[in-house]
């Protein structure tokens, strides 16, 4: 069974179709058997997708500081939770455990924990594929954001290459099934 770590909002943002996407992107998940790695919370956009992950056939595991856990976020029908200690932590704990990296739309800690396994991929600390899961084109300026450190010479466009943007589950499958890993970075 694969493992992909999924970073999302802890809300469930204010567009129905944000959760109607995450619901497909569960189903995805247990049709393709992956199990999820995620934030282990039971609110918003990760409780949604825990609980489709879990409802088709697939595993919840959690990994969550712990003092998150103490203002009651914790899902509690889930695989397995890993307790940690921080934030620092848990990304960490959330790299080692995942083959792949796919970010749903969330807030400012969703995009913290993409770009940290995004910027973690280009200096060798793990050789999994990142995605981001570009429901109604959430995530258009972060992209063309990235498009803009390839002209400005600070993005390889070998290693843009390897950052994925996509609203299509099959696009999604096949860039993960074809991924080759980045060279790691040099500097000169």
């Amino acid at each position: 069974m694969k493992k992909m770590a999924v970073y999302c909002g802890a809300s469930l943002g204010n567009k129905p179709l944000y959760e109607e996407r995450t619901k497909e992107l569960g189903q995805w998940m247990g049709l393709h058997k992956y199990d999820l790695v995620y934030g282990g919370g039971n609110v918003g956009l990760m409780g949604v997708l825990a609980d489709t992950v879990i409802e088709n056939g697939g595993k919840a595991v959690g990994v969550m500081p712990s003092f998150l856990i103490d203002r009651e976020l914790a899902h509690q029908e889930i695989t397995e939770m890993h307790i940690v200690t921080d934030m620092h932590e848990r990304k960490r704990k959330m790299i080692d455990l995942a083959d792949c990296y796919l970010a749903l739309p969330g807030g400012p800690g969703t995009l913290e924990e993409i770009s940290e396994v995004v910027s973690w991929g280009r200096v060798g600390e793990h050789q999994n594929p990142c995605v981001f899961f570009n429901v109604d084109g959430y995530y258009d300026l972060l992209a063309g954001f990235f498009d803009k450190m390839v002209i400005d010479g600070f993005l390889t466009k070998d290693d843009r290459a390897k950052i994925f943007f996509s609203d299509s589950l099959d696009e999604i499958n096949t860039f993960i099934d074809t991924f080759t890993p980045l060279k790691i970075r040099q500097y000169k």
